[in-house]
């Protein structure tokens, strides 16, 4: 076997979420959440799960920075909590919220993990959304207030940011599709969101440059690879609009300046409201951009297929098949989403910010998991991402997702993505097998294929 070696410098870790790890939904002065309302209504989840507690990281985050230390991993992904800081949203700062993220930056530069925050990975304060949420125009100024607050108590020691995790999830689950939080079924609405998410990304990078911090600064998106699933017109077409609204409406503006034409003209009334400077802010230089790939879809021409009038499938290369959440497994699809950055956005600085799979995790009888169809798949991306740097890509670091089973959204405690196996019951971490092989892939800054 040969091993793919990584260039020197490259970052390799691990990522979470607030509302997916910290529990403790309501203590210590923390605010309501869109996510601790929506999880508490009935029929939203599976199970009728919710992350009151979920691993309860809040209270375990030394234990679970020494295990990241143990592990091996170089740096951390995870978000903060906009309600732990600012319980109404905007106003009054809750010291013991914003200590806690002190004291978690402190324990990882202890361990010699370099930290990487995201400021909104979707937990919304509830008492802006009954403001209006993100549809609120207002919200652009309220995000811009909390970063402003964040970037004061951890800039000085904080290397790296991100302002939003995956804003098209956020849009069209939470407002088009009703989904995820705050369940809202209405696609102007979820323009409107998308366009004042942008907004107020490039007011945070503003506000960042403005403080001259010592840091960089970016944005997480969710990019999944496309393909016709024929070469009829149709099919073309309806793949290039599906790429339009889940790439490039975020991408063109954030590096051209402007938003796809073909794509708004399409939509009609749904198109989002723009005003003068909007789009300016929005292209404000950031210094990287954050990959979330997860799968490729082929999508075909559908008469009854809703605005789009498409519908798509999930792609599996020759003998992967699929993951525990019904998604197929296409390593090639991620070098595919890595060079069309190359290609058509000026190769920025990139990170694979998030990339994994959920599988059944069966333990044996001490409760380890030998999860060798993760190690498979993990593999496979990160030969992948290196194909990906041979062919000029400006990619500089990969976060498996996740570090440890969680609350998987919509669909509850059921995925298991985790490195590290959780007992839900008792909150006990066991690393698997995964979490081993890839502390020697971190080692050796390679991969064997």
């Amino acid at each position: 076997m040969s091993l793919r070696q990584f260039p020197e410098g490259f970052l390799w870790g691990a990522a979470t979420a607030a509302y997916q790890i910290e529990g403790a939904w309501n203590e210590d002065g923390k605010g309501e959440s869109i996510w601790d309302r929506f999880t508490h209504r009935q029929h939203t989840i599976l199970n009728g799960d919710n992350g009151d507690v979920a691993c309860n990281h809040y209270h375990k985050m030394p234990e679970d920075v020494a295990l990241m230390q143990a592990l091996g991993l170089q740096t951390y992904r995870f978000s903060l909590s906009w309600p732990r800081i600012l319980p109404e949203g905007r106003g009054q700062v809750n010291p013991k919220g914003l200590e806690f993220y002190d004291r978690l930056v402190d324990h990882l530069l202890e361990a010699n993990i370099i930290p990487n925050i995201t400021l909104n990975h979707w937990d919304l304060p509830q008492t802006l959304q009954e403001l209006g949420g993100w549809v609120n125009r207002d919200s652009i100024d309220w995000f811009a207030d909390y970063a402003r607050v964040v970037f004061e108590k951890l800039g000085d020691r904080v290397p790296l940011w991100t302002t939003h995790n995956e804003p098209a999830v956020l849009a069209f689950m939470g407002y088009a599709f009703g989904n995820f939080a705050p369940g809202i079924a209405d696609y102007s609405q979820a323009y409107q969101t998308s366009h004042h998410l942008l907004v107020a990304h490039g007011k945070a990078v503003q506000i960042f440059r403005e403080g001259n911090y010592n840091g960089e600064i970016g944005i997480v998106l969710s990019v999944n690879h496309y393909q016709p699933a024929s070469d009829r017109q149709a099919d073309i077409a309806a793949c290039e609009r599906m790429y339009q609204t889940s790439t490039a409406l975020f991408a063109d503006p954030l590096f051209k300046g402007e938003y796809p034409e073909p794509l708004f003209n399409w939509i009609g009334c749904h198109a989002t409201k723009i005003e003068t400077g909007d789009l300016e802010l929005i292209s404000t230089p950031i210094d990287f951009v954050g990959i979330n790939y997860y799968f490729t879809l082929n999508v075909a021409f559908a008469q009854w297929g809703g605005l789009f009038k498409l519908n798509s499938t999930q792609v599996s290369a020759p003998g992967w098949g699929q993951t525990d959440m019904g998604w197929g497994v296409n390593p090639p699809g991620l070098t595919s989403v890595l060079l069309d950055f190359k290609n058509h956005y000026g190769n920025p600085k990139l990170y694979i910010t998030e990339g994994g799979c959920a599988l059944q995790d069966t333990p044996n009888y001490e409760g380890f998991v030998e999860d060798w169809g993760r190690i498979n798949y993990l593999r496979s991306h990160f030969i992948a991402a290196h194909d990906a740097i041979a062919d000029g890509v400006n990619l500089h670091g990969y976060y498996v997702w996740t570090l440890m089973d969680n609350f998987e959204w919509a669909h509850g405690f059921y995925p298991r993505f985790g490195l590290v196996r959780v007992e839900f019951d008792s909150g006990k971490r066991i690393p698997k097998q995964s979490a081993w092989w890839y502390r020697e892939v971190m080692n050796r800054n390679g991969v064997e294929e």
